[in-house]
């Protein structure tokens, strides 16, 4: 059963991928375009929210970062949580080699970028950019460029990058969150009592667990915390065993209708908002300055470094097993295939170089976007070799 619904997650996964890579086209254009300032316009555009003691007012583009992605981050729990319950993360056997890849496709990524940006004219706080993987657009990469892989090999990828996106949220909990408001912090904590509580009543209405995230959302956008945290805080409350009228526990169900929204809603604005950039007011020294140059070679060559070293010694160590039908080869792909960052690392990067540095933010967006692509190109053809390996020996390829 967990099998099925994780391959059924990869299918939805790898579908919805090339949305945020066509908004995030869209507004490369639109920066680039007579539309320029209204775009810019756009993002910069003041909101207000206010409801009873609630009072914030944030641009578009804050309101996307600190309002929508919490609900990515929320689906992002949700997913940890089944997974380490009752999916692919739930088997020791199984959870080794993901997650010590995971691990080094985090720790060498950051080496290379803080190798590169140690000299005075770097920016060594961006390290984290490059250790986040965008795992819908590198389940679609995979889709698209080997379709016909042994299925063990994307259910590998799903399971590094959730083990990355846990790494990452524990990243941003720790380095992103400014000044604490500690009443408000409490506020968040007793909202998540309330919700921990409400999980033991198995037939408690779903509206109260919307009610109950939104209001600990709420306290954490006042506490000074990122709201991630309150995402992912909320997903662990969110009990996986008690059923509704379609079969499904609570979890699942939250999992099943929230992810089309993100993946087809959230994700697309915030690449829409976080991915343009006015390549005019880039100069040459700009685009090879240690920040753009420092990204890419984490996500090129820090990533797959990391990812397939850390796993290559797991196996010879006998930490985890190769995932099964697999080449040393394939898993090399896959690999590289872990250097899109895209949307991770178009967050990340936001945080760590905060709104007003413009230009450091332009140069973290080429950054992201180059080194994504030049690892699709890279991943795409050590596959399409694999491929044809496979046919060349007449092994069997799969569905």
């Amino acid at each position: 059963m967990a099998r099925r619904l994780t391959l059924d997650f990869l299918k939805t996964e790898a579908g919805a991928g090339m949305a945020p890579v066509a908004a995030g086209a869209v507004a490369l254009i639109l920066a680039n375009s007579p539309l320029s300032e209204r775009y810019f316009a756009f993002l910069a555009h003041p909101i207000t929210i206010q409801a009873g003691g609630f009072h914030e007012t944030l641009s578009v583009e804050g309101w996307v970062k600190n309002g929508l992605m919490a609900l990515f981050f929320l689906v992002v729990g949700m997913e940890i949580k089944f997974e380490l319950l009752r999916g692919e993360l739930s088997s020791p056997r199984r959870l080794a080699l993901p997650v010590l890849a995971a691990l080094g496709g985090m720790i060498a990524p950051a080496l290379v970028y803080l190798l590169i940006n140690a000299g005075a004219a770097g920016a060594p706080h961006g390290w984290p950019i490059g250790t986040a993987t965008d795992v819908a657009f590198s389940l679609a990469a995979l889709a698209v460029v080997a379709p016909r892989m042994p299925p063990s090999l994307r259910v590998f990828l799903l399971t590094l990058a959730i083990a990355d996106d846990l790494g990452a949220v524990a990243l941003i909990g720790l380095l992103y969150s400014s000044a604490i408001h500690w009443s408000a912090v409490l506020g968040a904590g007793a909202g998540l009592a309330g919700l921990a509580m409400l999980s033991r009543w198995k037939r408690a209405p779903l509206l109260l667990y919307s009610g109950g995230f939104v209001i600990v959302w709420g306290f954490c956008l006042k506490s000074g915390i990122n709201t991630s945290v309150a995402g992912v805080a909320c997903a662990l409350t969110v009990p996986i065993g008690a059923r509704r009228a379609g079969g499904d526990g609570v979890l699942k169900m939250f999992m099943d209708s929230l992810h089309p929204y993100v993946a087809f809603g959230v994700l697309p604005l915030f690449a829409f908002i976080a991915s343009g950039f006015a390549l005019s007011e880039l100069s040459a020294s700009d685009l090879f300055s240690p920040i753009p140059i420092g990204v890419a070679l984490a996500l090129v060559i820090g990533k797959p470094l990391g990812v397939f070293g850390f796993a290559f010694l797991a196996v010879t160590l006998r930490l985890g097993r190769r995932p099964t039908g697999t080449t040393w080869f394939e898993l090399l792909g896959v690999a590289l295939l872990c250097g899109v960052g895209f949307t991770m690392s178009l967050y990340l990067g936001g945080l760590a170089f905060g709104a007003g540095a413009g230009l450091a933010q332009s140069q973290v967006r080429m950054g992201v976007i180059a080194g994504s692509l030049a690892s699709v190109a890279a991943g795409g053809a050590v596959m399409a070799i694999a491929r044809r390996r496979r046919e060349a020996l007449g092994e069997e390829s799969f569905d």
